[in-house]
Parts: C-alpha cells; sequence; structure tokens
C-alpha cells in the first residue's frame, strides 16, 4: 500500500524519477509494517547451563544426546548434624552436612533411559550407573500412564502432575558438600532411541502429515523451535532433502524419484515471444565457507564445529547450527554437501510448458527433454494457458568426508566400588603414651572413584552405634599372596619379600631409602605384624613385592610369621580414622560399618580390643647367667610405648606409673609367680635341680600387661 501511494506522490512531485524514489521509500515501508513472521528453529544451547524458569521450551528428544533439563521442583536445603564423641578430656564434635531433593525436566518426549549424568563437568553417574557422591535417584520415562512421583507428592499434596509424556528425573537427598553445598548444574546422556535416528523419522513423528525418508541419520536430535516448519527446514537444510506434496501431506525426499520429463516449448508470453532462460548467479553468491555447529560424540556431546572450503572469489561464511549428534566424519560431510548444493544454486532455469504441466508441484524432479541433468521444481506459476517451472539442479551425494574431533579429554569415569574396611589395634605411632584404648578404621573401595563412607562403631554388640564421621582419604589395602621368609626384626630383612595384591590397579606403592624409613615411611600392617619396606617392586595386575624389610616395628615381632590371605594395609596419616574408645571395651569386641555411595549395603567388620594400643610391648634380650652357688640370675631389657625414636641413646621412658614385671617359672610340673620391680630375677639352686626350667616375663602397665618374652634354662 505505502508502495503505490508514495509511488503517485513522487511521479506528482519529481517525475518519473520522483516516482521510482517513492517507490523505493515505499517498499522500505511496507517490508516493515507487513514483513513475514521469522521462523526461528532449534539452535544449538550451552550444555552447562541448567534453568528453572517458568515457561521454558521443553523440547522433544531422539536418539540419544546430553541435556541440562529445566528444574520443575525442589526443597529447601536439608540440614543434618553429626556428632562424634572425643577423646578423654576432649569435646565432642558436630560436623552439618547439606543435601537437596528435586525434580529436572529433560524431554517432552519418552526416551528408554538416562546414561551418564554430570554435575559441573564431572561425572555424577558413571556409565555403568554408579553415582559418584550418595544419592536417591528415580526416572521416570514419560509414558502416558506414569504414576505421580512419591516424594513430591509427598510435599505437594494431592494436586501433584504426574508429567505424563514427559520424561524426568528425580534427586532425592543428593549430598551437597562436593558442590559448595547447593544444587550443582546437572547435565543428562538422555537415550531416547536405540542407535542413529533418520530425518525423516523426526520429520514424520513432528509432523504426521510428513511421510518419506531422507538418508541422512543422527546419533541424536533436539527439536525445538518457534514453529514445527522451522524444525523440518532445518531437518531439509542439513540432509539436502526438500518436501513435495502427496495427496493431502508432505513426502520428504533427497534423491530424485518418479522423474517427470518436460519439454521446453517455449509458449508465447505476451507479445514477447518465446522464453528459454538460464541464471547463473555471480560466485560471490555462495558463501565462501560454511561452517556447521554439531554436537559432537566423541567429546562427551559438547558442541563442535567443521567447516566446508570452496576455492575462488568470495568471502562470506555462512553458519549453520543443528542440534543433533554427529561424529566429525559426518558433519563434515555434511558441511560439504551443503557448501555443494549452494554452488550448484547458482544456476537457476525457468522452463514455460503448456497446460499440462500445472499438474508438476513444487518438489518434484524433471528432466527437459534435450537436456542432460536432473531439475528440482522450487515454483510454479500458470498464467492462462502457460505453466512456468522453476528449476534448481538436483546434487548428487557427496562423498564421505574424514575428520577428526581433535583432543579429547573427557571426565574420568573411575569405578566407585563397594567399601574394603579394615579395623584394627595396633600400637600408637605417635611418641606419647596413649590414655585410652584405640581403633584405627582404614577404608578404601573396589574400584579408583570411592572417596569415603560413613562410619558407625558399637562397643554393646549393635544394641547401640555411635557415629563416627567419614572416614579418611582411601587407603592402600591388600592381601598378602606369599611370603619369602627373612631374617628377625633385629636387623634389616634383605632376604626375605612378601608378594601383595592391592584392591584394584590403581592403587600404587614406592620405595623408600633408609632416610625415608627413619621418619616412619612405608609402614604397613601385614597380618597383625607392623612392617616397613624400602623397595616396592611392580609386578603387574596390582601385584607387588615388598624387599628390604623392617620388621616387628613397634613391639610387634611377635605376630609374625604371615601366610597367604592375610591383610595388607597401608598405614598413612591421611588415610587412617582412628576411634579412642572406653577402657571398658578393653578384652571386648567392636563392631565396626562403613557405608559407601557403592554399597548396596553397608560392610561391616570385628575387631577385639585386647589392649595393644595402651599396654607396653614385652621385654626383649632375656639372658641369664649361672652363679658359683648352683643358681642364676636373669635378666632382661625394657620396652616402652613411648619414645621409639631413642633420641638420648641411653634409656627409653616409663611411659608407665611405675616399672613392674611379673615372671612366671615353670620347673618339674609346677609353676610359681613372682612380681619385680627390677628388670631382674634370681633363681636358687633349688629352683633348678628339678632340671630345664622355663620364664615367662611380662611387663606390667597401667592398663594390663605386655605379651611375654620367654626363656629356658637348660638343666
Amino acid at each position: 500500500m505505502a508502495t503505490l501511494i508514495l509511488t503517485a506522490v513522487g511521479t506528482a512531485v519529481g517525475g518519473p524519477i520522483g516516482g521510482a524514489i517513492g517507490a523505493l521509500i515505499g517498499q522500505s515501508v511496507d517490508h516493515a509494517l507487513f514483513a513475514p513472521k521469522r521462523r526461528e528453529g532449534p539452535r544449538l544451547v550451552e550444555l552447562a547451563v541448567q534453568t528453572s524458569s517458568y515457561g521454558n521450551q521443553i523440547p522433544k528428544l531422539f536418539g540419544t544426546l546430553r541435556v541440562a533439563g529445566t528444574v520443575i521442583w525442589a526443597t529447601d536445603l536439608i540440614e543434618s548434624r553429626s556428632t562424634s564423641r572425643g577423646g578423654k578430656g576432649q569435646p565432642s564434635t558436630s560436623t552439618y552436612s547439606y543435601a537437596a531433593s528435586f525434580a529436572v525436566l529433560l524431554s517432552a518426549r519418552a526416551i528408554l533411559g538416562v546414561g551418564r549424568i554430570w554435575a559441573e563437568g564431572k561425572l555424577l553417574r558413571g556409565a555403568g550407573g554408579d553415582f559418584k557422591t550418595a544419592t536417591g535417584f528415580r526416572l521416570h520415562l514419560g509414558g502416558e500412564d506414569q504414576a505421580v512421583d512419591p516424594l513430591i507428592a509427598s510435599a505437594e499434596g494431592g494436586a501433584t502432575p504426574a508429567y505424563r509424556g514427559a520424561a524426568y528425573a528425580v534427586f532425592e537427598m543428593l549430598q551437597l558438600a562436593d558442590f559448595g553445598n547447593r544444587i550443582p548444574s546437572l547435565t543428562f546422556e538422555v537415550i531416547a532411541d536405540q542407535g542413529a535416528v533418520l530425518v525423516s523419522t523426526i520429520a514424520a513423528e513432528l509432523a504426521e502429515e510428513v511421510s518419506g525418508a531422507a538418508a541422512l541419520s543422527v546419533g541424536g536430535f533436539a527439536a525445538s523451535g518457534g514453529s514445527v516448519r522451522a524444525v523440518l527446514d532445518l531437518l531439509g537444510q542439513a540432509s539436502g532433502a526438500w518436501f513435495a506434496p502427496v495427496g493431502d501431506g508432505l513426502a520428504m525426499r533427497d534423491t530424485a524419484a518418479a522423474i517427470v520429463q518436460v519439454a521446453d516449448d517455449g509458449f508465447a508470453v505476451g507479445d514477447k515471444g518465446a522464453r528459454r532462460t538460464r541464471a547463473v548467479a555471480a560466485i560471490e553468491t555462495v558463501p565462501r565457507t560454511v561452517t556447521l555447529g554439531y554436537y559432537d560424540a566423541a567429546r562427551d556431546y559438547q558442541t563442535g564445529v567443521q567447516r566446508a572450503r570452496r576455492p575462488g572469489a568470495g568471502v562470506r561464511d555462512e553458519r549453520i547450527e543443528v542440534p543433533a549428534v554427529l561424529d566429525a566424519g559426518a558433519a563434515k560431510t555434511v558441511a560439504e554437501a551443503m557448501l555443494a548444493r549452494a554452488e550448484a544454486g547458482r544456476v537457476r532455469r525457468t522452463v514455460t510448458a503448456g497446460f499440462a504441466a500445472m499438474a508438476i508441484a513444487p518438489g518434484a524432479c524433471v528432466t527437459i527433454a534435450g537436456e542432460a541433468g536432473v531439475w528440482r521444481v522450487t515454483d510454479t506459476a500458470i498464467e492462462g494457458m502457460v505453466t512456468t517451472l522453476g528449476l534448481v539442479p538436483v546434487t548428487i551425494a557427496s562423498i564421505p568426508a574424514t575428520a577428526t574431533s581433535g583432543r579429547v579429554v573427557g571426565a574420568v569415569d573411575a569405578v566407585v566400588g563397594a567399601t574394603i574396611l579394615q579395623a584394627f589395634e595396633i600400637p600408637g605411632l605417635d611418641d606419647a603414651p596413649l590414655s585410652m584404648p584405640r581403633m584405627t578404621v582404614v577404608a578404601a573401595g573396589a574400584g579408583a572413584g570411592w572417596r569415603q563412607a560413613a562410619l558407625l562403631y558399637s562397643v554393646d554388640d549393635g544394641i547401640s552405634w555411635t557415629a563416627a564421621g567419614a572416614s579418611a582419604a582411601p587407603g592402600v589395602i591388600g592381601v598378602v599372596e606369599a611370603v619369602v621368609a627373612g631374617g628377625p626384626a633385629t636387623m634389616i630383612d634383605r632376604r626375605g619379600a612378601f608378594d601383595v595384591r592391592l584392591a584394584h590397579p590403581a592403587m600404587m606403592l614406592a620405595d623408600a631409602d633408609a632416610d625415608a624409613l627413619d621418619r616412619g615411611s612405608n609402614l604397613a600392617l601385614l597380618g597383625d605384624e607392623l612392617v616397613q619396606f624400602g623397595r616396592a617392586e611392580p609386578l603387574g595386575g596390582g601385584r607387588w613385592r615388598l624387599r628390604t624389610l623392617l620388621r616387628g616395628r613397634r613391639g610387634t615381632e611377635a605376630a609374625s610369621p604371615q601366610v597367604a590371605g592375610d591383610r595388607f594395609v597401608l598405614l598413612e596419616a591421611d588415610a587412617a580414622r582412628t576411634i579412642d574408645l572406653p577402657l571398658s571395651v578393653l578384652g571386648r569386641e567392636v563392631r565396626v560399618m562403613a557405608s559407601g555411595v557403592g554399597d548396596v549395603s553397608p560392610v561391616e567388620m570385628r575387631c577385639v580390643i585386647r589392649g595393644a594400643s595402651v599396654v607396653p610391648p614385652s621385654p626383649v634380650h632375656v639372658t641369664f647367667a649361672r652363679d658359683g652357688d648352683g643358681g642364676a640370675t636373669v635378666r632382661w631389657v625394657r620396652r616402652s610405648r613411648a619414645g621409639w625414636r631413642w633420641i638420648d641413646g641411653v634409656d627409653a621412658p616409663l611411659a608407665e606409673e611405675s616399672e613392674a614385671y611379673r615372671v612366671t617359672i615353670a620347673a618339674g610340673g609346677v609353676a610359681r609367680t613372682v612380681d619385680t620391680t627390677a628388670p631382674l630375677v634370681t633363681l636358687t639352686d633349688t629352683d633348678l635341680a628339678g632340671g630345664a626350667v622355663s620364664l615367662a616375663i611380662s611387663q606390667r602397665g597401667i592398663f594390663g600387661e605386655s605379651l611375654t618374652a620367654h626363656l629356658t634354662i637348660p638343666a
């Protein structure tokens, strides 16, 4: 309308030139006022961004792809408090943890399942279905008969929607410590269909009027946008397909089928005679490069880019974003095919035919009599008895291209595995003596992804349980497979060896030189003996050979020899969790339970507290000397549970209230007990008259007696 008015005004004012100027101005006004509505198809989206905005469009998902979803329901943060008892004279410690429950809507179409789940870019759920952080999880597949989620219903009441026809995931009590005590941004590997999906299958499901087939298949596709037509246009653009009317619907095609031959009869149009036109646009109208954005399956579905370039003039770059999962080679092939079609589209042919050609609709494929090539009809015009067909060449399929996704650094999917628990009592490893029994707990997992477990212990055979917080860092745990006998604990054992198998191959051991050994490095519990090793030789498959041994550390030499199947635990400060126990547990059994993310049920172990952490070590260097009266004097050297570094080189601190020993003397089938406060005892000739005499010597401490040292005096 503006074109007509301004043309007339311009002609009246400025003659023919004024009319032309008025027409141009009028066209601009008409375009601004009456421009067709822009069609916006689906776009690539940033995977890391998860929203909860009301009114967000939920895509229909096809194949397998990674999406963020939309949070549709959430609770407030749920606070939990855990209190652990301190040692004697120490206050109890309270720790707080936070969790949240929420639901994420994934697809406006039913799905088959969910694979991996990422939280803040790191795997929350691995390919094996194992969660790396403790959480409850339910998946609603989007069936038309799916029930209301019980957790949401318990919070929202009877008006809770079931979201039938839409797939969503529910997290229950997701522990938030790993995510800064906030709900993390999640992305999901959604499996909507088995295998790849043809673009024609996607088109047919989005619009029931569409039929036909197209060869391009994608690993996954997210259908969203301003209209169904916009999505179909994008599918056609990516696959090189077009739509042709068939009956009351549309057929999607990417190859020439049912080809019709037409004759360019050149019927007269007006008084200008026959028209046979062939227009070739300038090469500059064709993009110099076509850039295709897509989701790269090899890069954990992150955005990938492939480019196709042509030689010749031109600088324009055309970027197409397709929310589809492709491999690098397929994406490169699509980009090159799009560029080839754009270059072929420079040529446009106009054919005038008779009235019979009016049955040829846009989308049909034709050949022109007397000319080579197959053409696709883009538009038709009927004027009088003349049918005018607009044609473009039909291109052949592109040769599959090769391309690479580049360097791929995916999130580590370390299997968590079940918790492996070891609980034991050993002599104190500090220089200061302990004032109450201490149990040490070391935990690890059957997989390298294990991080920690919640600990409980009971001193009354399970009647009540006490929370002990979380385990320490993952320890190095295994079993003894073979033992090579070696020397005693009084020297460096270069002959003996232990072959151990660790819980999984990711666990490692290392060598330690003399200085490191002196500082306490490479201390391990083998069976019940504390052993240091200087050499750790890898044998493959998680097996190691330990050599250069220091046996019986901290007075545990009595626990040797070991046998195959005994435990191996590397004692490291950051991997050991110590629990101080009341004196009443001495001589009793303590039950320990651990529950990690990968455990179906808690793992339990029992530990008998015999006092190894609080009683003195046994005496050593027991000797005897006969005197001239037929008697003998037996002497020994005491040891202490404090001052193991022997700094002054003279004597070890006592670490007990007083020095006291108990000596059991057995001879001739009769035994008697002697208590002494000095490290010696005297035997008379009467004691030795009955033949050989056996002595068992123990040191008496605050909390009990040490293990005994033995000596036999021959007759």
